[in-house]
């Protein structure tokens, strides 16, 4: 009879037949010989959960009614409402802090939050979402997070985070629960509200979101009764070739010309992103912002 493996837990296992049959715990013996001997067990299934070799749960129950969406939706929502709107971080979470782009976007994290005075956004994962949750926090500002629980690594393995207590994060099941919570938390809906999305330079997830944002604000679906500034941060070129495609479309008429243009604002460096947030909000940008700026553009660098 062919099966499948449902979990596994020490010794035990679980399996299903091919026709969706549950089958006992097996015990078995011999690991390391040649043959291995199964003995049936009386231990019971624990549906909805893989145990780790720690033997710590995580929840991966398939979705089986839009209600656990719609739970999820509304616990996003209910998240923002509590920590407000404020600017959301795309971005790698391999870049770590051996980076150079990390200790950029660390201090882009740090100065955005000083400059907007907002709360600062993220997929409260590792790399570079670390580093602006801790440039916000540097500044003395509130953050906030919308978790994966299907990305690799320790951070988003799990409903665990090495420092932000529990109140300010959310570990999502589903990644569209999870962006309509990362979209609607740079959502303005008042001229009070000085929000923003920033990509950082990222892979396949990062795109991702990236496109979805500028598709919305293209189509004016992005939920916002005013405009909400976006840039893509293009440390070192990280994304000329990207914008080179994008020249591409509109030779090739995909897009219209301009259009992609007037939907981002590319910048270069640090400096340049705070000067467009504070002209787009018609922010003074500070002496200590201005000497920093003029520092680092005498000194040819690009934080």
């Amino acid at each position: 009879m062919g099966f499948s493996v449902f979990c596994s837990l020490d010794s035990h296992v679980l399996a299903r037949n091919l026709n969706g049959e549950r089958l006992n715990f097996q015990h078995f013996r011999g690991i390391g010989r040649k043959s291995i001997s199964f003995k049936h067990s009386k231990v019971k299934p624990q549906p909805g959960c893989v145990f780790s070799s720690k033997f710590e749960s995580i929840e991966s129950e398939e979705r089986t009614s839009p209600n656990e969406v719609r739970k999820e939706l509304e616990q996003c929502y209910e998240l923002i409402q509590r920590l407000g709107r404020g600017v959301v971080y795309l971005g790698s979470s391999r870049m770590g802090p051996g980076h150079p782009h990390y200790s950029q976007t660390l201090e882009l994290g740090r100065d955005i939050a000083t400059l907007l005075d907002c709360t600062s956004w993220s997929g409260a994962g590792p790399g570079l979402m670390d580093a602006a949750t801790k440039g916000a926090l540097e500044a003395g500002k509130p953050v906030g997070g919308f978790k994966i629980s299907r990305e690799p690594g320790e951070w988003t393995a799990s409903n665990f985070h090495p420092y932000l207590p529990s109140e300010v994060y959310l570990t999502c099941r589903f990644f569209s629960a999870r962006k309509h919570g990362l979209v609607d938390a740079a959502v303005r809906n008042s001229s009070s509200d000085q929000t923003a999305v920033v990509a950082l330079p990222g892979g396949i997830g990062t795109l991702d979101e990236v496109f979805e944002v500028l598709g919305l604000i293209q189509l004016e679906r992005i939920g916002s009764k005013l405009p909400v500034p976006f840039l893509l941060m293009n440390y070192d070129s990280f994304y000329s070739k990207l914008l080179d495609f994008l020249d591409d479309c509109e030779v090739s008429g995909t897009v219209s010309k301009g259009e992609v243009s007037s939907l981002w604002k590319v910048c270069d460096s640090n400096s340049e992103a705070l000067a467009y947030l504070a002209k787009f909000y018609d922010l003074p940008l500070g002496d200590e912002g201005k000497h920093q700026t003029e520092l680092r553009n005498a000194q040819g660098t690009t934080y």
